[in-house]
């Protein structure tokens, strides 16, 4: 049985689904290859009658009813040599990938669209629905974004959440920037102590590890959690516990640390401390990292929050 490629096209209400499932098939996307267009979320738009020559739209509007029994029976009917899925944004995608596709539908790329205005409430109130969607994504595009929004996205440092996508900030005005520009940094390197507040140590640590080189003999002051290397004996490499998605893909943040007295704390203890950066070579990085060597340390009383989000 030959394979079929599918193109997930996810995201909530007023991402942009429909307008760039339009796009592509007004830019010829089906004109060469019979296509299946699986809507499964009824927005404002609506698609162009004009672009949908080649192409046989079905309608899924109950989340039990996308089953890999009807996508059966729809491949037998339609005879499609590609798929479209326009995803609801309410419905989990590991279903989909572990219940729905049949073995011979092949997902090739994922595209997940966000309403940048309302990305932080959705993100503070369904923040797992959303975090699968922009983690699972080959191409993730914030649009209708102002210049705060975009300031604030950047700051925000999604690269930690998906480092393979391709991200793009849309602006009210119509024009696209690349989410990284090459020059930004989340903190203000111009000040005597880097201050590291407790719930931005994912996004420094984003920072420092993609550019040691910006942080090199600059002191930085934080809170971290004690951890002596198993792998590397003798080795230390505080850190903080980070949730990338959900709760269960916790993973910790360390960093390798240099200084007196480290050895008199025990794995999991708080400490507070102020160091100097620099870059040098280690075993662990397989090369070149980011090296605290400690200036002072002291116990202290863990955050609020423990484990950092994004």
């Amino acid at each position: 049985m030959a394979d079929i490629p599918v193109y997930l096209v996810a995201g909530f209400l007023d991402g942009g689904k429909t307008n760039f499932i339009n796009g592509i098939l007004e830019d010829g996307f089906a004109r060469k290859e019979r296509t299946l267009l699986i809507c499964c979320e009824e927005g404002e738009e609506t698609y162009e009658p004009a672009a949908l020559d080649n192409v046989t739209v079905v309608t899924v509007e109950e989340e039990a009813d996308l089953k890999c029994s009807q996508l059966k029976a729809w491949e037998k009917q339609y005879r499609p040599k590609q798929v479209l899925i326009e995803y609801n944004g309410m419905w989990q995608m590991e279903r989909l990938y572990r219940e729905v596709l049949p073995a011979n539908w092949v997902l090739y790329q994922i595209m997940t669209f966000v309403h940048a205005p309302t990305f932080e409430l959705f993100a503070k109130n369904m923040g797992q629905l959303m975090m699968e969607k922009i983690t699972n994504a080959d191409m993730l595009v914030f649009n209708r974004c102002t210049p705060a929004l975009r300031d604030a996205l950047r700051k925000r440092n999604l690269r930690m959440v998906n480092r393979r996508a391709d991200i793009y900030l849309e602006m009210e005005d119509g024009t696209s920037e690349d989410y990284l520009t090459g020059d930004e940094c989340p903190f203000d390197l111009s000040q005597e102590v880097i201050e590291i507040p407790d719930d931005d140590y994912g996004v420094w640590y984003v920072d420092v590890m993609d550019h040691p080189d910006r942080y090199a003999g600059k002191l930085v002051h934080m809170k971290l959690v004690m951890c002596h290397s198993k792998k590397y004996p003798g080795i230390h490499c505080p850190g903080r516990f980070a949730m990338v998605c959900c709760e269960n893909d916790v993973q910790f943040l360390g960093l390798i640390a240099k200084g007196v007295g480290l050895n008199q704390y025990e794995n999991r203890d708080w400490l507070e401390v102020t160091v100097r950066m620099a870059v040098e070579n280690h075993t662990a990085y397989n090369g070149k990292g980011p090296v605290m060597h400690v200036l002072s340390a002291a116990p202290c009383e863990k955050p609020g929050q423990e484990v950092v989000t994004f």
